[in-house]
């Protein structure tokens, strides 16, 4: 059974964390996705919070950047996090955006490089062993963690290239797929990374739920025309993509709005209540293991997505 929760978006401020934490754990939900983008609020702090005023719900991270911290500090935060909610943490690394990596003076010559060491001496000291390891990124001299976790969770790997998908099957537990992660681009992602026994799949999808079909449509047209124009694999997997850029590109956002509706069920959970579950079984049907929906931004439009959100956990 896919897992279902909610994103909480970087806009948000930081201390309605716990607010959102306790209403999904509540109201029945399974998890809670907080993510990082700089300079924004910090991951952990927001997944200590969340974890702490509940018993339940899983928190996802997704992701930390795999430079901006040094290896043994990220492996730190993790296992300190599972000690918040043993069972119940769920860790994201990626390359992180490179231009803010480079802001921050911290920019590796090779990303892969940099997150294959990084993936690997991070899994390995929540192992509990005692790790030297001189590499271009990550210098660890002899370094073991006092308190590790009992049962170390799973670490996603948020990456979108093909040879970031394979290194994620090569040393990682899993993936995190941004939105509008989409079945076919899940599938893509899947068999790029191998398929290995026990691989995590997990997910951001967006979501816009409305009484009315057509005002979902008409309030998520900009945000999809805003991702046609850097033609995301997510959507260039699609198998009608082609028929899709045709028609924005003919009638703009008028045409996205009037596309067919299975279109965007398998674009995101938008239109109905009902819409949103088909989407939710694309993604299963794809092999997806935890979905994080993402609300509007704006608190004032995103927040009571939640509580469609509730009613679509709870079917």
């Amino acid at each position: 059974m896919t897992a279902l929760g909610m994103v909480f978006p970087r806009s948000y401020p930081a201390a309605l964390v716990t607010d959102v934490a306790r209403r999904l754990e509540e109201g029945g939900a399974d998890e809670m996705w907080v993510y990082e983008d700089c300079f924004y609020t910090a991951g952990p702090s927001l997944a200590a919070a969340a974890l702490s005023v509940t018993e339940r719900l899983t928190v996802g991270i997704g992701i930390l950047p795999a430079v901006a911290r040094t290896a043994a500090v990220t492996a730190m935060e993790i296992a300190t996090l599972a000690a918040f909610g043993p069972g119940r943490l769920l860790p994201g690394i990626g390359h992180g955006v490179q231009p803010w990596m480079a802001q921050m003076g911290v920019k590796q010559k090779s990303p892969l490089t940099a997150l294959e060491e990084v993936t690997s001496t991070v899994t390995r000291l929540l192992a509990g062993e005692t790790v030297s390891f001189q590499g271009q990124t990550v210098f660890l001299d002899n370094v073991k963690l006092e308190t590790p976790p009992v049962t170390p969770p799973p670490i996603l790997l948020g990456v979108q290239g093909p040879k970031s998908m394979a290194l994620a099957g090569r040393v990682a537990g899993g993936l995190i797929l941004a939105e509008p992660a989409t079945a076919p681009y899940v599938r893509q992602s899947l068999e790029q990374a191998g398929s290995p026994d026990g691989f995590v799949m997990g997910v951001f999808a967006a979501m816009c739920v409305r009484e009315d079909r057509k005002a979902a449509y008409e309030w998520s047209a900009p945000w999809l025309e805003w991702h046609l124009g850097s033609k995301p694999p997510q959507l260039t997997a699609l198998p009608f993509f082609d028929d899709l850029q045709k028609l924005y590109d003919e009638s703009g956002k008028d045409g996205l709005v009037g596309m067919p509706s299975d279109w965007w069920t398998q674009i995101g959970a938008i239109g109905t209540l009902d819409d949103a579950a088909a989407h939710v079984e694309t993604l299963e049907a794809a092999g997806v293991d935890h979905v994080g929906f993402f609300p509007d931004p704006e608190v004032e439009h995103g927040l009571p997505q939640l509580d469609y959100l509730l009613q679509l956990a709870n079917r």
